[in-house]
């Protein structure tokens, strides 16, 4: 056989091993964590199509970051929320909330794949003035419990997500462009302005298709409920799969103005228990 063939054999085959060896790192099953708290337990599972964000759960769990933690944010058919480290030896006059590690996570967004379904897992974050590429917080998180809605409402809510998806991404441009916003301003040039408006427009009806509410999304947010106006802005990375008569409790406590338990509920410890 020709040496170049015998050459371009040998390369396919190693790359063939090398592919083959590197999906059998890839994790298949689908890690769980175990949160022990003061009104019960909660399992929840990650998402691997969300690495970045399963991963350093993980290792947050593995750290004992979330032991000891609060509940700081509880709002009745809404969700529960936890992380912030400053709630694990709080001065109840010092609002909650702030709290994370000095580091963010890139947003790993798979609607519909992934909604704010009942029991859904999701990264809390910062707005979109401050944070318009809504990357998460390294630490908080949220559980939703939400309500159940009416098809008519969901179909509201599909058209509010689309239009919330155009104008972030429009945004994005404009940041991109400021310079040259600054520029045309300063000159005066109201027709170069408009024609880079248009030109930003089209591209983001170009490159931001139209979501469509799938049917067994809506059959879900219509029958058990959720938080669909959340949908396409926030990273869902995981859900409970036990647990939530806990967060049911959870979600039922009394609150402050800031919507804090006014009695405790706290994270007594979390554990890896399938990796």
């Amino acid at each position: 056989m020709h040496k170049y063939l015998l050459t371009v054999l040998s390369l396919i085959l190693s790359f063939s091993m090398h592919a083959q060896q590197q999906a059998m790192q890839q994790p298949t099953a689908e890690p769980e964590v175990l949160f022990k708290t003061t009104e019960g337990d909660i399992l929840i599972k990650l998402y691997n199509d969300t690495p970045a964000h399963r991963d350093n759960f993980l290792k947050l769990v593995k750290e004992g970051y979330y032991d000891g933690l609060l509940f700081h944010r509880v709002i009745d058919q809404f969700m529960v929320q936890t992380g912030d480290p400053n709630s694990k030896n709080p001065d109840n006059t010092i609002p909650l909330g702030a709290g994370s590690p000095d580091y963010t996570l890139p947003a790993e967004i798979h609607y519909p794949t992934h909604f704010h379904k009942y029991g859904a897992l999701a990264a809390a974050r910062t707005g979109d003035q401050m944070n318009p590429e809504r990357r998460s917080s390294g630490s908080q998180f949220y559980i939703v419990t939400g309500k159940p809605y009416q098809p008519a409402t969901l179909k509201s809510f599909e058209r509010r997500m689309n239009d919330d998806a155009k104008q972030n991404y429009f945004g994005n441009l404009v940041r991109e462009r400021m310079n040259d916003i600054r520029q045309l301003q300063a000159a005066g040039d109201t027709a170069a302005l408009e024609s880079l408006q248009q030109e930003l427009i089209a591209k983001t009806e170009a490159n931001v298709p139209e979501l469509r509410m799938p049917d067994e999304v809506v059959e879900a947010y219509s029958t058990v409920g959720g938080t669909p106006h959340l949908d396409g802005a926030y990273t869902v990375f995981g859900e409970v799969i036990s647990g939530m008569d806990t967060v049911e409790k959870i979600q039922k406590a009394k609150t402050d103005g800031s919507d804090r338990p006014l009695e405790d509920i706290r994270i007594i410890s979390a554990a890896v228990i399938k990796e």
